[in-house]
């Protein structure tokens, strides 16, 4: 017969003890941890701090980013290129500018008064015939003595160059009866009139200078010119001077003193 295995009170009630400890230590842990508030090792916790910080995150983008459904938002301010543009006058048409007058076929000889466009009064020097460029040209040589410069014009092509002589003392009082007249300035922008202006003063033509120092004169009592203004009224009034100096035998203030009487006879 076998005999019946005998158990260990002892041994038994070891194991037990373990166990309990064990287990008493595990929920003091568990207590310690919860007490310091130190992030615990289970995955719960991590996934409610990631699901709290995903939208935050998803906020914070789409603030960030520009607000592509509503297309009204760019419309609404403008550029400001499209803001400058709009402040801009309309386009209108560009101003007529007079042409340079192509004076008549005229014989020049040494020691002519003429004038020349964009150089106003000179004096004929000589003609002589020269070689340029393998070329033998016959060319006038004027003078400008307050310039103090000398210019050379072919004589075929002197009166397409607008070249020519002083103007008569007929077509002179015609000059100076506009010089009495009544301004007729234009309701334009400054800069399209100042073209007009420099481009009447660099025709050449006495009639065309005389409307310019006409309409920018002022008498007493009238607003005073711009600096740009007074700057193409000189440029003028020096111009007519000058010619109507050497048709009169006067040095140009003496003219100038002239045409201003002129301008104050009402």
């Amino acid at each position: 017969m076998k005999r019946p295995a005998s158990t260990d009170p002892a041994g038994a009630g070891a194991d037990v003890s373990s166990s309990a400890k064990a287990t008493t230590r595990a929920k003091t842990a568990m207590k310690a941890a919860a007490a310091s508030g130190s992030p615990s090792d289970s995955p719960a916790p991590r996934r409610a701090a990631r699901t709290a910080a995903e939208p935050q995150a998803a906020k914070t983008e789409k603030d960030s980013q520009p607000d592509m459904a509503s297309p009204n938002t760019a419309q609404t301010a403008p550029q400001p290129a499209e803001a400058e543009r709009d402040t801009l006058p309309p386009p209108g048409p560009r101003p007529v500018l007079p042409q340079r007058a192509i004076a008549k076929a005229e014989t020049f000889k040494p020691g002519d008064h003429v004038v020349y466009p964009t150089h106003g009064v000179g004096k004929v020097e000589r003609i002589a015939a020269e070689e340029i460029a393998g070329q033998k040209l016959e060319l006038i040589h004027i003078t400008f003595d307050e310039n103090r410069m000398t210019l050379r014009v072919p004589v075929n092509k002197a009166r397409t160059a607008g070249l020519r002589k002083l103007s008569s003392r007929k077509q002179f009082d015609e000059v100076l009866a506009t010089l009495k007249g009544r301004a007729r300035v234009k309701r334009t922008m400054w800069s399209r009139r100042a073209q007009e202006y420099e481009a009447k003063i660099n025709s050449g033509d006495p009639m065309a200078i005389a409307e310019v120092v006409r309409d920018l004169h002022r008498n007493a009592g009238q607003p005073d010119q711009s600096f740009s203004e007074r700057q193409i009224f000189e440029q003028a009034l020096d111009r007519l001077a000058a010619e109507y100096g050497a048709l009169e035998g006067l040095d140009k203030q003496g003219a100038i003193d002239k045409l201003l009487d002129f301008l104050k006879t009402e």
